[in-house]
């Protein structure tokens, strides 16, 4: 499993969250509290809007904790959007091109969870992304996989949707293939307006998701100045050991962030009703 966060706001520096907190991303790297592997040492992401019309990314397969440059980036670059993950293999090789966030267009998308037995399920699954997308499949991860295929099904247009049909897919093949294991997912992406997070499983038992959007939250964050305006952290674990501050997002939520407001929406797959279909981009 991995460790991870996002966040809307004021522009900051990256390291305020990163490395600062008292439980921040860097110490979850190594100590996570809420995860079933304790070190997250699978290689690191962060990637953010500025100036330009897609995002910046940086990734790496040295631990979180071991690398010199992600302190130096993180200390320089202030945004006002970004997303950062620590990863943990859930059995896919340690490469660059398997770190989190990917990247598409403008988009970015990064995944805490997995699909149970995708090792069975991941040429069928991959038969699904259109082609014109399927070039863009550099890495051999199952979150790269998903993301790809949300979206072939109009993440542009309706996100929300997207996701839904993506999820709802993904569990039909299971079924189809008789996978008993289950899907699980706590995921973050975002369009350079927004944020959305989306926590899921097929067993009731999601990764960990939190939101912070008052004043106590983003102070204990160490970035009091962001409380200033409307901002949000989404992330896995708190950023310190206060817990009334942190709201846990319930199981089948999608979290829905930007300019106008926060909004926590139920979430519910859509199954394909006459067999599953690749997605069609006209």
């Amino acid at each position: 499993m991995c460790r991870w966060l996002a966040y809307l706001g004021t522009p900051i520096f990256l390291s305020r969250l990163i490395f600062e907190p008292k439980n921040s991303l860097i110490d979850q790297s190594l100590h996570a509290r809420q995860s079933v592997a304790t070190t997250n040492g699978d290689g690191f992401g962060i990637g953010w809007y500025d100036a330009q019309p897609v995002p910046g990314v940086f990734r790496d397969v040295l631990p979180a904790w071991n690398d010199e440059n992600l302190r130096s980036i993180a200390e320089q670059i202030r945004s006002g959007l970004f997303l950062a993950h620590v990863r943990a293999s859930t059995g896919t090789v340690t490469s660059r091109q398997n770190c989190h966030p990917f990247r598409q267009g403008r988009w970015l998308f990064m995944h805490n969870g997995q699909i149970g037995g995708y090792e069975a399920l991941r040429h069928r699954l991959e038969t699904m992304i259109p082609a014109e997308l399927y070039r863009h499949r550099f890495g051999t991860t199952d979150s790269e996989a998903m993301f790809l295929l949300a979206l072939g099904y109009g993440l542009d247009s309706d996100p929300a949707t997207a996701l839904a049909r993506t999820v709802g897919t993904v569990e039909t093949l299971m079924a189809e293939a008789g996978i008993e294991r289950p899907l699980r997912i706590s995921c973050a992406l975002t369009d350079s307006t927004r944020i959305l997070a989306l926590r899921y499983s097929s067993d009731g038992r999601s990764p960990s998701m939190y939101l912070g959007r008052n004043y106590d939250a983003f102070a204990e964050a160490g970035i009091a100045e962001a409380a200033t305006r409307p901002g949000l952290l989404v992330l896995s674990e708190p950023l310190d050991d206060v817990g009334e501050h942190w709201e846990p997002v319930a199981e089948s939520s999608l979290v829905i962030a930007g300019p106008e407001g926060t909004e926590v929406l139920a979430f519910c797959p859509q199954r394909p009703r006459n067999g599953v279909k690749a997605p069609s981009r006209r």
